[in-house]
């Protein structure tokens, strides 16, 4: 069985995976959409910066690869503790 300690880091990994997903959410997409800022922001705000907004959308495509990859590996996991439990009972 899974310890306390387990539990937690695997309830952490699904609310930060749930966190990064509502995030790309709400991201702005790519390319195809302009945003257009209010003139309230001021000119040296990196909120202006197409960069910035670039760099947060690949780093968002990455934590998404990531927890793809995670979620893949806990199902696995899991099945395979479902299967071990059926063969022993």
């Amino acid at each position: 069985m899974m310890g306390w300690r387990g539990k937690f880091v695997f309830l952490l990994v699904v609310y930060f995976a749930g966190f990064a997903t509502a995030i790309y959410c709400l991201a702005p997409a790519g390319q195809e959409q302009s945003c257009e800022f209010s003139e309230e922001i001021p000119a040296y705000s990196p909120l202006r910066s197409q960069e910035f907004a670039e760099s947060f959308n690949s780093g968002l495509h990455k934590c998404l690869d990531i927890g793809k990859t995670a979620a893949w590996r806990a199902g696995s996991f899991i099945k395979q503790k479902l299967d071990e439990k059926q063969a022993d009972g």
